[in-house]
Order: C-alpha cells, then sequence, then structure tokens
C-alpha cells in the first residue's frame, strides 16, 4: 500500500512533467510562430527594395498584378492549393505547423505592407541593402519555423510529397516547381531581376546554416544539450516529420 509520502512524490514528479511538457511546448511553438513573422518580414523587405523576389513570391507578386487581392491574400489561395494537393497526394491531413504557415505568412505580409513601416528607398544603393538585408533575414526566419519540426510550408510539403511519390530527389523536384512558377509569374508581371538570382543562389545555404543554428538554440533552450554536426546527421526526435508523411522515430 502506497505511503501518503509516496502519493505526494509521485504528484510532485507528475506535476514536473508537465511542466515540462508545457515549457516545451511553448519554446517550440514560440519559435515557430517568431520564424513565421521573421520570413513574413523578409519577403516585405525584398518587395520594397524593388530588386526581383524569390520565385514563389514573383508568381504570388504576378496573380496580384491581375486582380484584385493582394499578395498576401494569394500566398494563402497558393498556399491552401498546395497544402490540398500534398494530402490528396499523401492520403494524409496536413500537421498543424503546415496551416498556419499557410495562414499566417500572407496574413503577416499584408500587415506589414499596409503598416508602411518599411518605404521603398529612392537611392539604388540603399534598394540594395535593404535586398540583401530582406535575403538574410528569410534565411534567419525559414530557419527558426523549420527547426522546431512542426510541419513543413506548403511548397515545402509538396515538394516532399511529389519527391516520394516520383522517386526523384528534392533538389529536382524543387528546382523544377520554381522555375515553373518564376517563368509564370513573369509572364504574370511578376518582379524578376538581380533580387531572384540572388535568392535563388543564396537561399540555401543559409538555411542550412540557418537550421543548424536554431536547433542547437532550441536543444539548449529544451535542456537537451545535444550538439548537431550536420544537417543531414542531426540526431532524431520523436517530433522529426514534415506534417505529411509519419514521425522518423518515436
Amino acid at each position: 500500500m502506497q505511503t501518503e509520502e509516496s502519493l505526494e512524490r509521485r504528484a510532485g514528479v507528475d506535476q514536473k512533467r508537465r511542466n515540462r511538457l508545457w515549457r516545451d511546448w511553448m519554446i517550440r511553438w514560440g519559435a515557430f510562430m517568431v520564424g513565421i513573422w521573421v520570413m513574413a518580414l523578409g519577403i516585405v523587405m525584398m518587395i520594397q527594395a524593388e530588386m526581383g523576389l524569390a520565385p514563389w513570391d514573383v508568381f504570388h507578386m504576378g496573380l496580384a498584378n491581375i486582380s484584385p487581392l493582394t499578395v498576401g491574400m494569394w500566398l494563402q489561395i497558393v498556399g491552401f492549393i498546395l497544402v490540398s494537393l500534398a494530402s490528396l497526394l499523401s492520403k494524409k491531413l496536413p500537421g498543424p505547423g503546415a496551416v498556419l504557415n499557410m495562414i499566417l505568412v500572407g496574413f503577416f505580409v499584408d500587415l506589414l505592407l499596409g503598416a508602411g513601416w518599411i518605404p521603398t528607398p529612392d537611392p539604388i544603393w540603399a534598394k540594395i541593402v535593404l535586398l540583401l538585408v530582406g535575403l538574410l533575414v528569410m534565411g534567419i526566419g525559414n530557419g527558426l519555423y523549420i527547426a522546431p519540426r512542426l510541419g513543413a510550408g506548403p511548397r515545402d510539403g509538396l515538394v516532399i510529397v511529389l519527391s516520394e511519390r516520383l522517386s526523384q530527389p528534392i533538389r529536382r523536384v524543387r528546382a523544377v516547381m520554381e522555375i515553373s512558377v518564376l517563368i509564370m509569374g513573369w509572364l504574370l508581371g511578376g518582379p524578376v531581376f538581380i533580387g531572384t538570382l540572388l535568392f535563388s543562389v543564396s537561399i540555401g545555404p543559409m538555411m542550412q546554416t540557418s537550421i543548424q543554428f536554431w536547433e542547437r538554440q532550441i536543444d539548449q533552450w529544451l535542456g537537451r544539450g545535444v550538439p548537431v554536426e550536420n544537417i543531414n546527421q542531426r540526431t532524431l526526435r520523436s517530433y522529426h516529420h514534415d506534417g505529411f508523411s509519419g514521425k522518423i522515430r518515436g
């Protein structure tokens, strides 16, 4: 028969476990939400620099140019279509992170553009600086929202599913998709310039560095302290999944 002392001890352990789970939840979702906001800020900085956008944003801006809808609304609409397509192909519902990404990036982009906090500068050198800072901010935001592993965004989720269904490397599927939307966006009047090229050649290395950094930070915040040597050889967590395919371990 359990004594009153042992029952109190067990209750204390259970409470600590609940507190730890709540703390972990807050850290992971907090990092995710801040990452989404930072990524949207980077998109707005590139838009206001008027030096070219990322391929998908060229497409979104092109759609906004020929319709009464804002670029943020098109981010949400295209995101919904991509999430739905990925769900149909994978026969699985998207994770909450994928759904929130679909909704919030467009919302934050429109909010920042509407607020007018980041005006378009006149000197060409200032536009170049704004473009470069925007690229860096996007890289930081992408890494921060991906590092908690709460679900891939709409575009990444579809790339993952198509890669699995077609048995093709993710890099090849992504390249075909981005070239396709870039051409369509350009035909719709989306801004293609030096920023588009810089994004295409720099976002991969920036995201890899950013993800590695933020995964280490989140592990430290969670009290795990597990070193991450390489993005392709990181310690697997039970929550490491893309929101469409199953968990890797757990």
